[in-house]
């Protein structure tokens, strides 16, 4: 019975043998290295390649609205990436990025001579108005360049004289340093010599004094108002996207990302300054009150 069943095994392995022998002559195809229609269509949707690290901003409250959003559309898309910014005003933000301290230096003018021959480099990243605002309730709308002039130096002090109602003008402005008012004093040509009653740091300051005072004046970004004010025309036009960008209103200035010369940002910082200057961050630019460049 033994001999029987090892005849039967036997048997079986010389018959597997046999097989495997009648195949050899005939090579396996090779392993293909090319990608399959499968993996080529996986491929053709895989989200772009993510960055991690951070990227920092310093500089002008003007841009804050802009900025934050193109710093939130970033994250949203490289969760791994931490955007900070620090709302210190242009001239500070500029100090900054020439310091070291930040990535990316934010500022609301151009920059001066003596700054660009210190190693800095401007990139204008969009185009703000600089809106004249009054208080809801004030009855003027609109008034010219000179008008202006002459309110912040002093010069016309009562809104009476204006077509208004019979109050002091309470004159409000941004502190020295701040790219709104190097902006709004080099086109009103009141460079030192306005009569400010406050001088605010910030945006939102100067907004938020200008709705709670009937009889306030200032000025403030375009991409930074709300209902809370009124914009005034000025020599005819309305502050808009439109008319900033065809240069019809006269009152604005350029936003602008300052970087150091010659030096290179981190990976994460680069791709984020390539992202805001892209055709692609137009619409959250302009979404934000601003007119892109690109």
């Amino acid at each position: 019975m033994k001999k029987r069943i090892m005849g039967i095994v036997l048997t079986a392995v010389m018959l597997a043998a046999a097989l495997s022998g009648c195949g050899s002559n005939t090579a396996a195809p090779a392993a293909s290295t090319a990608p399959s229609a499968a993996t080529e269509a996986v491929e053709s949707t895989a989200p772009e390649a993510k960055f991690s690290g951070s990227v920092s901003t310093d500089g002008s409250t003007s841009m804050q609205k802009v900025i934050g959003a193109l710093g939130e559309a970033f994250t949203e898309a490289n969760p791994d990436v931490n955007f900070t910014y620090n709302p210190t005003g242009s001239g500070s933000g500029i100090t900054a990025v020439s310091e070291g301290r930040c990535d990316i230096g934010l500022s609301s003018r151009n920059l001066k001579d003596e700054e660009a021959a210190n190693g800095l480099k401007a990139t204008v990243l969009a185009l703000d108005g600089i809106a004249v605002i009054v208080n809801p309730e004030n009855p003027i709308g609109e008034l010219s360049l000179e008008q202006i002039a002459k309110v912040y130096t002093g010069e016309i002090t009562n809104w009476s004289e204006l077509g208004g109602a019979d109050a002091e003008i309470v004159v409000i402005g941004r502190e020295a340093g701040s790219g709104t008012r190097d902006g709004f004093e080099s086109i009103t040509k009141t460079a030192d010599a306005c009569v400010y009653r406050q001088e605010l740091t910030s945006t939102g300051d100067v907004i938020t004094t200008v709705a709670q005072n009937p009889d306030a004046i200032g000025y403030a970004s375009l991409a930074s108002i709300g209902d809370t004010v009124k914009a005034l025309v000025v020599e005819g036009v309305a502050p808009s996207e439109e008319t900033v960008k065809d240069g019809s209103y006269l009152v604005q200035r350029p936003f602008v990302l300052v970087t150091r010369e010659g030096e290179e940002l981190s990976e994460a910082a680069q791709a984020f300054f390539d992202y805001i200057t892209s055709a692609d961050a137009a619409s959250i630019i302009a979404d934000a009150g601003a007119v892109a460049v690109n």
